[in-house]
C-alpha cells in the first residue's frame, strides 16, 4: 500500500509511535516561526527551559500583529523579541517586512520539511508541500529546544480537484466550498491533502490561500504536492536549490476522498459570523457594502493584488465604500510599485496599509456601527473586527474588488472578461529587513520592558477539584470569545495579569471579576470548544483567574493541547445530555483525580443538584503525566 504525502513526511520525521490514525506520534520539527502576539510568551517559555540556543534547523521571529504603537507596550515587546532572537539564534523579521506566513512562504519554506508555528495559520506553507502545523507557544518553545512535537496521528483526507477553475472562480472560492461541505469541525484530527489534475492550474500563492484556511476547518494541516509549479515558484524566489519533488504514491490510500469539480464552482461568500456559513455570492448580491478590506495572510500575495489592480485600473472606488489594502509582504509591495500595480490601486482610491495583519486581527479599520465589511481574510467571528455589531463577509479578491467599485455585493462575473495575471519570472528578493542571528551571542541580554510580566505558574495536580461553574457556553466557542484580539487587548499579550481582565469579555463582561471573587472555578462548554487561533492566552488568562478544568462536548485540537500544556483539565461528557442539566453557578466536585485520570474513569458530582456525571478525556499517557506534573514546562524540566 502506497503512502500519501502526509504519511511520507511524517514517516521521515517520526521519532516515536506508529502511524495509526488516532494514536500519538512524535515528529522532529525542522523549522519554527513565532509572531509578536504569541512570540513574547514563547521566548519567555524557551528561556525558562534553560537552553542557550535553539536546536531547529531554522527559527524565525516575525513582527506582524502588534504594529500599532499608541503606547510603549508593543514597542517594548518588539525590542524584547529582537533581543531574544539574537540571544537564542533566531532570525528576526522586522516590522514592515510582512506577515509571517506570506514571508515564510516566500523566503524560508522548503518542500518535505516540517514547520511548527505559534499561529494557527502556519499551514499556509502547505502550499509548498511542507507539513506545517499551528500550535501553542509552549509547544513551539519545546520544539525550538529540540524536543519532538507530539500529536495524534491524523487521518488523511484526499481532496481531489478536477478540471480547471471556471472564469472568475478563485482559490478562495475553492476553500470556501470545502468549508461549506465539511464545516468548521470537519478537519479536526485530519490533514487535508490536495491532489488531482486541477492542482496544476493553481499557483503556489493560490495553493497557500487554500492551505491557510484549512485552519478554519480545524485541520491539523493542509498541503499540496511539490511539483513543477513549486519548482517554478522557488526558482522565482532565487531558491531553486530548496526544491524537492514530493507526490503521493499512485496507490496511496486515504481515509476519505472529497471530489470537487472546479469548472462547476461559482463565486462564493461566507456570511456572518462563521467561515463555514457559505452560500453562492449571487444569493446575497445587491446588499450595500460600507467597507472592503483586501489583505491578510490568506489573500495578500502579488497575484492577488495584481488581480485587484487590474480590476480597478482607470476606475474609482464607489463613494460609499472605504477600500483598504494591506500587501502581505514588503516583497509584494515592491513588486507592485515597480510594475505600476500600486499606482493603479492608489489611483482608484484605495488606501494602502502597511505590510501586516492589521484589520484581520482587529488592529485598525473597524467598520461603522452595524456596517457591512467584505474581507479577503480568513475569519469573520462576531466582534473580531473591533465593531461588535458589524457584519463581516469573507470573499475572494475578485469579489472584493467588484464590491469596492459598485458599493454593493456584486458577482464578479458581471465585470466581463476575467483578469489574467502572469506570474513574474523573478520576484524582487530583498532580505535586508530580516536580521540573522549574530555569531557572538555571549554579551546579548534580554531586554524587558515594564509591560512584560512572568507567565502564571501551574502546579502539580491535586487530589480533587471543587468549584462553581463560572460560565456555561454553547458550541463553536472560539479563542476570540475566550481572549479577544484587537488593538487594545493585543498590546497586553505579554502581561497576563492585565490581559486576563478581558477574558470572555464578549460573552460575559463580568466573568473576570466573578472568577477573582470566587477564587476560580470551572467552565462548561459545547462542541468544538476553543476553535480558532493558537493563542495560548485563551488558557493563560483562565489559568491566572483560577480556572481548574473545562468540561465540554468536544475540543478543538490546539486549544485542548494548550489546556494540557498549562495543567488545566480538558474533560469530555460521556453523555452529551448531561451538558443540559448543568447550569452556571452549580458547584461541581471531581475527586481522586490522580487515580481516575490514568484509568479514564472520572466522575463529576453536581453538589447543587445532587447529580453525578461520567466524563472522560482523549489524552495519551504522556499527556496525563503532563497534567499530573502541572503542565508541559514542569514536565520537560523534570
Amino acid at each position: 500500500m502506497g503512502l500519501s504525502i502526509t504519511q511520507k513526511i511524517i514517516s521521515s520525521h517520526l521519532v516515536e509511535g506508529e502511524m495509526t490514525p488516532g494514536k500519538e506520534v512524535a515528529i522532529k520539527i525542522d523549522q519554527s516561526l513565532t509572531q509578536d502576539a504569541t512570540g513574547t510568551m514563547a521566548y519567555l517559555e524557551f528561556e525558562a527551559i534553560g537552553l542557550p540556543l535553539v536546536k531547529t534547523e531554522l527559527s524565525v521571529s516575525y513582527i506582524d500583529h502588534n504594529n500599532l504603537q499608541v503606547g510603549y507596550e508593543n514597542a517594548d515587546d518588539h525590542r524584547f523579541l529582537k533581543s531574544a532572537a539574537a540571544k537564542f539564534g533566531v532570525y528576526f523579521s522586522r516590522m514592515g517586512n510582512g506577515i509571517c506566513h506570506q514571508v515564510h512562504l516566500e523566503r524560508f519554506g522548503v518542500p518535505g520539511k516540517t514547520l511548527l508555528g505559534s499561529d494557527s495559520h502556519t499551514p499556509t506553507c502547505g502550499g509548498l508541500g511542507m507539513l506545517a502545523i499551528g500550535a501553542g507557544g509552549l509547544d513551539v518553545a519545546t520544539a525550538m529546544a529540540g524536543y519532538p512535537f507530539y500529536l495524534s496521528m491524523p487521518q488523511v483526507v484526499n481532496i481531489r480537484l478536477h478540471g480547471k477553475p471556471a472564469p472568475w472562480v478563485s482559490a478562495k472560492d475553492i476553500i470556501l466550498e470545502v468549508l461549506r461541505r465539511l464545516s468548521v469541525k470537519g478537519g479536526v484530527g485530519r490533514v487535508m491533502e490536495y491532489t488531482g489534475e486541477g492542482v496544476a492550474h493553481l499557483s503556489v500563492p493560490e495553493r497557500a490561500t487554500i492551505t491557510n484556511m484549512g485552519a478554519e476547518l480545524g485541520a491539523t494541516s493542509s498541503l499540496f504536492p511539490s511539483d513543477e509549479v513549486t519548482r517554478t515558484f522557488l526558482a522565482a524566489q532565487s531558491r531553486g536549490h530548496n526544491f524537492t519533488g514530493l507526490l503521493p504514491d499512485p496507490d496511496a490510500v486515504y481515509d476519505e476522498v472529497v471530489d470537487i469539480d472546479l469548472s462547476g464552482l461559482e463565486p462564493l461568500i461566507a456570511l456572518p459570523h462563521m467561515p463555514d456559513n457559505v452560500v453562492q455570492l449571487s444569493v446575497v448580491a445587491g446588499k450595500k457594502v460600507d467597507q472592503v478590506f483586501i489583505g491578510s495572510c490568506t489573500n495578500s500575495s502579488f497575484t492577488d493584488l495584481m488581480k485587484v489592480a487590474s480590476i480597478l485600473k482607470d476606475k474609482t472606488v464607489h463613494p460609499e465604500v472605504s477600500l483598504v489594502i494591506a500587501p502581505g509582504s514588503r516583497q509584494v509591495l515592491k513588486a507592485l510599485a515597480s510594475n505600476g500595480g500600486l499606482a493603479d490601486l492608489v489611483g482608484a482610491g484605495a488606501r494602502i496599509l502597511e505590510c501586516a495583519c492589521g484589520p484581520c486581527v482587529g488592529v485598525g479599520q473597524s467598520p461603522p456601527s452595524g456596517g457591512i465589511s467584505l474581507r479577503t481574510s480568513n475569519r469573520n467571528f462576531e466582534g473580531r473586527s473591533g465593531t461588535a455589531d458589524a457584519g463581516i463577509y469573507l470573499v475572494s479578491c475578485e469579489s472584493a474588488a467588484a464590491a469596492a467599485l459598485t458599493g454593493k455585493i456584486t458577482d464578479p462575473r458581471e465585470l466581463g472578461q476575467p483578469v489574467e495575471v502572469a506570474l513574474p519570472q523573478s520576484y524582487p528578493v530583498d532580505d535586508s529587513m530580516i536580521i540573522p542571528p549574530p555569531e557572538n551571542r555571549d554579551s546579548q541580554d534580554l531586554v524587558r520592558g515594564p509591560n512584560i510580566k512572568p507567565f502564571p505558574k501551574s502546579y502539580p495536580l491535586g487530589s480533587s477539584i471543587k468549584g462553581a461553574v463560572l460560565l456555561k457556553v454553547g458550541d463553536n466557542i472560539t479563542t476570540d470569545h475566550i481572549m479577544p484580539a484587537g488593538a487594545k487587548i493585543l498590546a497586553l499579550r505579554s502581561n497576563i495579569p492585565a490581559i486576563s481582565m478581558y477574558a470572555f469579555e464578549r460573552v460575559d463582561s463580568s466573568f473576570a471579576r466573578r472568577a477573582q471573587e470566587a477564587g476560580g472555578g470551572l467552565i462548561v462548554g459545547g462542541a468544538n470548544y476553543g476553535q480558532g487561533s493558537s493563542r495560548e492566552h485563551a488558557v493563560l488568562a483562565p489559568l491566572y483567574l483560577g480556572i481548574k478544568a473545562v468540561i465540554a462536548k468536544s475540543f478543538a485540537r490546539i486549544h485542548m493541547q494548550n489546556l494540557v500544556n498549562f495543567g488545566l483539565l480538558p474533560l469530555i461528557f460521556e453523555n452529551e445530555g448531561d451538558y443540559d442539566s448543568i447550569e452556571a453557578g452549580d458547584t461541581l466536585v471531581l475527586e481522586k483525580l490522580p487515580d481516575s485520570l490514568p484509568t479514564n474513569k472520572i466522575t463529576v458530582y453536581n453538589a447543587s443538584k445532587n447529580m453525578t456525571y461520567h466524563v472522560k478525556h482523549s489524552l495519551s499517557d504522556r499527556q496525563v503525566k503532563i497534567l499530573k506534573a502541572g503542565g508541559l514546562l514542569n514536565y520537560v524540566r523534570g
